[in-house]
């Protein structure tokens, strides 16, 4: 490597981050920056630790808003599926899973036949760190799920409730579950989104509906209510009731 980088002021590092943080992620800039500094220094090209001289990238936690879709979007995702194939069948099934009860993806693809109870009405789900949950198994989600088994799902030796349509008939990935999703928006002209996304549109829902942060933290098996507070800032109603005036300028 040649070049004269001596003459390199940490104001000049300040500048060059301020100016790429404009058209690139502002942490792959400082990251990046950080390190080819640092071996500058080492190899003898710049006096002094320029790396320092990287500001730090501001995080904070939850500071994101959950990314939800409309209830007259889901409501077209589902429409989308048609029940009358066997795919369509599967994949009304597996939307009507998401929206209703939050599973993640994950859990949606471990789902086993062994796992709906039908004579108690409710659902095991298998969720992070093998833990375990029972669900109430809605009736809409019920009907689904009995349409797919009944209509649709092919003959397997696996005991997953949800498989591929195409040989080989394994279970369905989580990734294929996010699939369906995504294809469900492409038919109805929305962008694409995963599964999460119908996970924060049920906890969104469930707010607007006049559930609290302690019962959709339940739904959605959070360990920690603090996980579930984030939805608080989708609460537009409530929110609207405690926000203070904004301050006129002088």
């Amino acid at each position: 490597m040649t070049g004269d980088l001596t003459g390199v002021t940490a104001g000049d590092v300040l500048d060059f981050v301020s100016e790429q943080c404009r058209h690139q992620n502002p942490n792959r800039v400082a990251t990046g920056l950080r390190v080819f500094l640092r071996y500058c220094q080492v190899a003898g090209l710049t006096t002094g630790s320029l790396s320092e001289a990287v500001p730090r990238v501001a995080s904070w936690r939850l500071s994101s808003l959950p990314k939800t879709l409309a209830p007259e979007h889901v409501r077209s995702l589902l429409e989308s599926c048609d029940q009358r194939s066997a795919t369509g069948a599967r994949n009304f099934a597996i939307v009507t899973v998401l929206v209703r009860l939050g599973l993640r993806a994950g859990e949606v693809a471990n789902l086993e036949l062994r796992d709906v109870d039908w004579r108690s009405g409710d659902l095991s789900v298998r969720g992070k760190g093998s833990r375990v949950d029972r669900l109430p198994l809605p009736v809409d989600v019920g009907e689904a799920i009995a349409h797919w088994l009944e209509h649709g799902r092919p003959s397997c030796q696996h005991p997953n409730v949800f498989c591929r349509m195409l040989a080989p008939l394994t279970p369905l990935s989580s990734g294929g579950v996010s699939d369906v999703v995504r294809a469900a928006c492409r038919r109805v002209g929305l962008a694409p989104v995963g599964a999460h996304h119908l996970r924060h549109s049920a906890a969104s829902e469930m707010l607007r509906t006049g559930s609290n942060l302690t019962e959709i933290g339940q739904v959605l098996r959070h360990q920690r209510l603090a996980t579930t507070a984030i939805y608080a800032k989708i609460d537009y109603r409530t929110l609207a009731g405690v926000a203070q005036p904004w301050p006129e300028a002088s």
